[in-house]
Parts: structure tokens; sequence; C-alpha cells
């Protein structure tokens, strides 16, 4: 009995889209991830595990599509081949079965770390550029739904015995909302 040809397709943001990705390529079934790479748990990423039997082929773009963190990689990589799944990874050329040979393997690690490595550099330029953001005064993240001339009115108006849900209401905003600009200042 002929396996199936399966595809795994990943992008991080829900604006980007995978047409690039395994293009060309026949496949029976495709699953498409719009999550972030950083562990296994994608919703798209469990349904392929689930359909994929042995005598299968998972065609995954480039590694880090499947994985960022090498220690993810290899733990997805052994769990398919060790049920009879042929993996291969089209950008790099690489196909790995239950008798990947040693190259393979160490290709494997040292393409693992360096998207490991490439996804901790992204962290920390974003950190980076939090920081000096925040030192030039910019707003990150969401702006303030409340002044603090408004927190200081809801706050008098709390302790008069105004209800918290009403008051959320009249400032158009969630009762979470309120109780988190409560707590701030």
């Amino acid at each position: 009995m002929k396996g199936q040809d399966v595809g795994y397709t990943r992008v991080s943001s829900v604006d980007q889209n995978t047409d690039r990705q395994l293009d060309g390529i026949e496949l029976d079934l495709t699953f498409e991830d719009h999550c972030s790479g950083k562990d296994a748990n994608r919703p798209q990423l469990k349904a392929c595990m689930r359909h994929l039997r042995k005598g299968d082929r998972l065609h995954v773009h480039s590694i880090d599509r499947l994985a960022r963190s090498l220690k993810d990689l290899q733990m997805l990589v052994d769990d398919f081949t060790g049920r009879g799944i042929t993996v291969r990874f089209h950008k790099e050329n690489l196909t790995f079965s239950g008798d990947s040979n040693p190259i393979h393997k160490l290709m494997l690690q040292m393409m693992g770390a360096f998207a490991e490595f490439e996804r901790s550099m992204i962290r920390e330029r974003q950190r980076e550029g939090i920081i000096a953001a925040r030192k030039k005064g910019k707003q990150i993240g969401a702006k303030p739904k409340l002044n603090n001339q408004q927190v200081s009115e809801i706050k008098k108006r709390i302790d008069s015995g105004e209800q918290k849900k009403a008051l959320a209401f009249e400032y158009g905003i969630s009762r979470q909302t309120l109780y988190n600009s409560l707590t701030k200042t």
C-alpha cells in the first residue's frame, strides 16, 4: 500500500500566507498553521501528527517551519521516523527515515541549532527595540483606555458607593480594564 504525501506549512501570523511553501509539490493533504513555531503545541501540527501513518511521507518547506528549537525538532523527527514516516525538508534537501544516515542527523542538528539561534536573536532585537522606544518616550502596547483624571474620578465614585460594572459601562470599557486601571495608580 502506497503511503500519502502530506504537507505541513507554517507562518508566524494570520496576515502572512504559505503560498511559497511546498509550491509545486504534489500532496494528498496539507496542514497549515498560522502561529509561532516556538513550541510544538500547534493545532494543525497536532492534527498532522494524528493523521500520519506508517509509510506516509511528510513534506516540510524548511526545518524552521517545523520547529524553532532543536529539542522540539529532534523530538518531532524522532517521533515521525520511529513510526515509519519519512520526513523531507525541501529547502535543505534533507530526508529522514528510520534508517537516516549519520551525516543527515548531524545536518538536522546543525540546522535546528541555527533555527533556535535565529529565534533567540529575533527576541533579543525585539527587546532592544522596546527598550530604545521606551527611552524615547514612545508608547509600547495598547494605549491606556482611561487617563489619570478619569481613574481618579472613578475611584471617588466607587468610594461613594457606585457599582464598578455600571462605571465600566459608562466609560465604555470592560470591567477587567477598570480593575486593571484601579490597580496601576
